[in-house]
């Protein structure tokens, strides 16, 4: 036991927490050890973030205990993890924009206002240094990057005295250039005995960071293994229960067709930001067209102006349907658009503000589309019921029944309902916001065998995503935003990931090119 003791940071044994009639973890025992690198591996709804909120106090288990340097710990709020030195980072940063970096890391500390701010910048600097951050302690939060803003959220964990850290989708919105840098400084924290845990469905950066998996499946503890001892295949296998295949079946385009011809597009905000600038290119039929661009470089607008959804400052949306003659899209709202004959799918960023209404279930959220019969696994669903029954099965979304307000469930499986709903459209151009963002490795590839299916019946897909692994695997073309510029346009089969990285902080050769 001593040795246990001596390496274990934290054991939570036999935690149980539900949610009404749901289970969402069931009595799991899992250990968090000192000097080491834990991945926690699950697909949507296995309660791994569930399991992590109860460790940072966002949650209060119903059941079980948890100890902390081999000493039981009652964890009610997040004070109480800062005090046992655990802290978590979330997907979405908690930030407020307008305070430098120095007084975002003491806000909320027992008089922070009222500290002096050159000491807090000093030790800043301190923590920067030894793990290799970059920061700069005057900087307003406005001012950074995505990278810089996860930056300040470790060192505002550091700064309180963490130990104990879990990250929830790390490398979500960063470049592999980031990602690398991140990485580092991980293995840095890890080397001076720091307990890191990190969420994530990007196996490929498992094998590369982590020591230890840690496998949930439907709320329970199934298992865990070495890095150094598995690989991907048998991850995947244990965090399902079967043997699935992680395959993007990539095919050549045949006859493409250029289906929309984008032209000089410019989009101002209405404080007169300029979000996109003279952007211009071809999404052509049968093909997938990539997006690959750090987090606001013009993506949500791009997609949102093609729809209909935001107004146009300058530029042209020529559509192009099977052998007819090409029309402006400009100036039409989605419902002029749908009239005048474009069968247009949109799977938007926003799930619930955009996309579905929150408080239906999933037969009213596809009462909300006309769709015409499809073809693949939502062939002859004329009915809304019988579309949200299927899409419920092929897309295994876990909801009580196909009633089930929307909003109460987990972000992965709303995204499934949003995308099965707009494919079963039978759309002409397909657009999708991070579709897969959120959603576990297996039901992440029936997404891309679903796009793929598109591209094989003439559609043009345009997908916007933020994993390039992915989007070089299952794209044609990608085109890359900077500031809401075109960096260039590159074969997809061809290029190098770095290149890629490299032209989302730069603007390229390519600016503004087609190819």
């Amino acid at each position: 036991m001593t040795s246990v003791e001596n390496t274990c940071a934290v054991r939570m044994e036999e935690v149980t927490k539900t949610f009404g009639s749901v289970t969402a973890n069931d009595r799991v025992t899992l250990e968090i050890r000192k000097g080491e690198i834990l991945s926690l591996l699950g697909e949507n709804g296995s309660g791994k973030t569930t399991l992590m909120n109860m460790l940072a106090g966002i949650y209060f288990p119903d059941s079980g205990r948890i100890y902390v340097n081999g000493k039981e710990a009652t964890i009610a709020s997040p004070r109480d993890a800062f005090a046992h030195g655990i802290g978590m980072i979330h997907q979405h940063f908690k930030l407020v924009n307008v305070l430098s970096a120095a007084e975002n890391v003491v806000l909320g500390l027992e008089g922070g206002v009222f500290l002096d701010i050159r000491e807090v910048s000093r030790r800043i600097r301190e923590i920067a240094g030894q793990y290799g951050f970059a920061v700069d302690p005057a900087k307003k939060v406005y001012d950074m990057s995505v990278s810089e803003k996860q930056t300040l959220e470790i060192i505002k964990l550091l700064y309180r005295g963490a130990d104990i850290l879990i990250l929830d989708e790390p490398t979500a919105v960063l470049t592999p250039q980031e990602t690398e840098k991140l990485f580092d400084v991980l293995r840095r924290m890890k080397k001076d005995g720091k307990a890191i845990v990190i969420i994530t469905h990007k196996l490929h950066e498992v094998m590369e960071l982590a020591d230890r998996v840690a496998v949930l499946r439907r709320g329970e503890f199934v298992g865990e293994m070495k890095v150094s001892e598995t690989d991907t295949a048998a991850m995947t296998n244990m965090m399902v229960g079967r043997q699935i295949s992680l395959n993007i079946e990539r095919s050549e385009p045949r006859d493409p067709k250029p289906r929309l011809a984008i032209t000089g597009l410019t989009v101002v905000d209405g404080e007169g930001v300029t979000k996109l600038d003279h952007v211009s290119f071809t999404a052509m039929g049968g093909e997938i067209l990539g997006i690959a661009g750090v987090a606001g470089s013009g993506q949500k607008e791009l997609l949102e102006a093609v729809a209909g959804l935001c107004p146009i400052k300058e530029g042209k949306i020529l559509y192009t349907p099977e052998g007819k003659e090409p029309s402006d899209l400009v100036g039409k709202t989605p419902m002029q658009i749908k009239d005048a004959g474009v069968a247009m799918a949109f799977v938007p960023e926003d799930r619930l503000g955009m996309g579905l209404v929150g408080g239906m279930g999933m037969v009213g959220n596809m009462m909300l589309r006309s769709w015409r019969e499809g073809g693949g696994i939502f062939v002859r669903h004329r009915n809304p019921g019988a579309l949200a029954k299927t899409v419920m099965d092929e897309l295994e979304v876990v909801t009580p029944d196909v009633n089930y307000p929307v909003r109460r469930l987990s972000g992965g499986n709303v995204q499934k309902v949003l995308v099965g709903r707009e494919i079963a459209t039978a759309p002409s151009v397909l657009m999708s916001a991070y579709a897969v963002r959120g959603l576990d490795i297996n039901t992440s590839y029936t997404i891309y065998n679903l796009m793929n299916q598109q591209k094989e019946k003439g559609v043009a897909v345009i997908f916007v995503g933020e994993d390039l692994d992915v989007l070089l695997e299952l794209c044609d073309r990608i085109l890359v935003l900077y500031d809401g510029r075109v960096s260039g346009i590159v074969n997809a089969r061809e290029v190098a990931k770095e290149e890629v990285g490299l032209m989302m902080t730069r603007l390229g050769k390519g600016e503004n090119a087609d190819a």
